[in-house]
């Protein structure tokens, strides 16, 4: 698998500890006027250091971010430890339903809105993850293709995805699915799979 999913550090650890199971995205400033797609259905979770994701989040992640920063790897390198396949895609299109996702996520409020806002339209994409943690982190050096503001980037080389588990279990993770769909309107994203 070569498709990675661009997001912050802290919102890719608390994917990994099934502490949501939710991303917001709007689409990078590299993905155009027509916004945030859905390249790929099944993806590595590519953890970013963007600056000011510390105050762009709820006190608690803010703790988890500073332990985590304290832990990145050089600049250089990028540790990839979970991949995701996407269960559930919504485009969101009230400020209503993103209130209703609220403590499903990490996000400030005021954040949510300024992506919801961004651009010419106001909507913002929802996904539920299915999140796997592979049994051993893999290393690989950062290369130039991968910075920028886009949502996706295909990795350098291939990396296996042999004897990950999944974060949530099989008894947990329906119920995150179900809040999901319940806290969402009816209709699916138009974000499909455009690989």
């Amino acid at each position: 698998m070569r498709a990675a999913f661009k997001e912050w550090a802290v919102i890719v650890d608390a994917l990994g500890r099934g502490d949501q199971c939710l991303v917001l995205r709007k689409g990078g400033l590299r993905e155009g006027a027509g916004g945030f797609h859905l390249a790929s259905d099944r993806f590595w979770l590519f953890p970013t250091r963007f600056h000011q994701q510390r105050e762009a989040v709820l006190p608690a992640a803010q703790a988890r971010f500073d332990i985590l920063a304290a832990q990145f790897p050089p600049a250089d390198q990028v540790v990839l430890e979970y991949f995701a396949e996407v269960a559930d895609a919504r485009k969101v299109q009230s400020p209503a339903a993103l209130d209703a996702l609220r403590g499903r996520h990490c996000w400030r409020d005021e954040v949510i809105a300024q992506r919801y806002n961004w651009g010419g339209e106001q909507a913002i994409f929802a996904l539920c993850l299915r999140v796997f943690r592979l049994a051993q982190a893999v290393r690989l050096p950062m290369l130039p293709a991968y910075g920028g503001c886009q949502s996706w980037i295909e990795l350098g080389v291939e990396v296996p995805v042999t004897d990950a588990l999944p974060v949530l279990s099989a008894a947990a993770f329906p119920d995150e699915l179900t809040a999901f769909a319940k806290a969402l309107p009816a209709e699916p994203a138009a974000a499909t799979v455009t690989a």
